[in-house]
C-alpha cells in the first residue's frame, strides 16, 4: 500500500504519542501530508520532527479536542495548508482513573465525557463539514475494547468509549450516500503510555500479565493500531462504514 495516499491529507488527534503518533506516521509512509494535533506541545512538535526528518510532510497544531474553536482552527489548518482534508483519526483520550460507580468523581465523570466523547464529536463536526464540502473522505474513531463488555472499575471511560461506538456508527449511516465512510478501532491491551499509566494505578494488573492474558500472548504495539487504521482509510476497505473493529489479539473472543 506504500504511496496509496499521495496527494491526501490527514488530521490525526492525540499524535504526540502512542497509537496517535503510530497512526501519523502510517500515513507519512503511504505518502499522506499529516496535521499533527496534540493538546501536549512537546509531544507533537517531537512526532512532526521525526516525520520530517523521515522527509515526511507534517504540521502541528495544538488542540484542546474539548474546546470547539481549536478544534476548528484544527480542520481549517489542513485546509490553509494542504488544500483539503482526506481522512482523520480520532484518537485523543485519557484514562487512569481506578474506581467502582460508586467512588468516582463528578469531576473525573465530566472529564472522561468530555475529552473521550465530546473530543470526538467536536472534531467529527468539522472534518465531516469540510468533508461534505469537497465530496467524501473517511474518518476512524479511537473506541476500545473496553466499550465490548464490561470493565470494571473504569466506569467513565467505558461509558465514553461505549459513546465513541454508538456515535460512529450513527455518523456512518448519516453520511454513508455523502461518500464520508467512519469506522472505529476497539484497541486491546497496547503497549503506550497511556496503557503503562493506567496500570500502573491499578494494584491488581502488571503488563506482564496483561500480555500472557492475551491469546496471543503479547501485548498489542501501536503500530498494530495504525495498521487498521490505514486499512479502514484506503480503498481496500472502500464497502466499509459503520464498523466497530477490536484490535485486541482475539481477547473479546473468548
Amino acid at each position: 500500500m506504500a504511496g496509496s495516499f499521495d496527494s491526501k491529507v490527514a488530521v490525526v488527534t492525540g499524535a504526540g504519542s502512542g497509537i496517535g503518533r503510530a497512526v501519523a506516521l502510517a500515513f507519512v509512509r503511504e505518502g499522506a501530508k499529516v496535521v499533527v494535533a496534540d493538546v501536549g506541545v512537546d509531544g507533537g512538535e517531537e512526532t512532526v520532527r521525526i516525520i520530517r526528518d523521515s522527509g515526511g510532510d507534517a504540521i502541528f497544531v495544538k488542540t484542546d479536542v474539548r474546546v470547539a474553536s481549536q478544534v476548528e482552527a484544527m480542520v481549517n489548518a489542513a485546509v490553509q495548508t494542504y488544500g483539503r482534508l482526506d481522512f482523520a483519526s480520532n484518537n485523543a483520550a485519557i484514562s487512569g482513573i481506578v474506581a467502582p460507580t460508586h467512588e468516582l468523581q463528578e469531576d473525573d465523570w465530566d472529564r472522561y465525557i468530555d475529552i473521550n466523547l465530546k473530543g470526538v464529536w467536536l472534531s467529527m463536526r468539522y472534518q465531516i463539514r469540510q468533508m461534505l464540502h469537497q465530496g467524501g473522505g473517511a474518518i476512524v474513531n479511537t473506541s476500545s475494547s473496553a466499550s465490548l463488555g464490561a470493565a470494571p472499575n473504569i466506569p467513565a471511560y467505558v461509558a465514553s468509549k461505549c459513546g465513541v461506538n454508538g456515535l460512529t456508527k450513527t455518523a456512518a449511516i448519516e453520511y454513508a450516500r455523502k461518500g464520508i465512510r467512519v469506522n472505529a478501532i476497539c484497541p486491546g491491551a497496547t503497549l503506550t503510555p497511556m496503557f503503562k499509566g493506567f496500570v500502573a494505578n491499578h494494584p491488581d494488573r502488571t503488563l506482564e500479565g496483561a500480555g500472557d492474558s492475551n491469546p496471543m500472548g503479547r501485548l498489542g504495539t501501536p503500530e498494530d493500531q495504525a495498521a487498521a487504521v490505514i486499512w479502514l482509510c484506503s480503498d481496500a476497505a472502500s464497502y466499509v462504514t459503520g464498523v466497530i473493529l477490536p484490535v485486541d489479539g482475539g481477547q473479546k473472543a473468548q
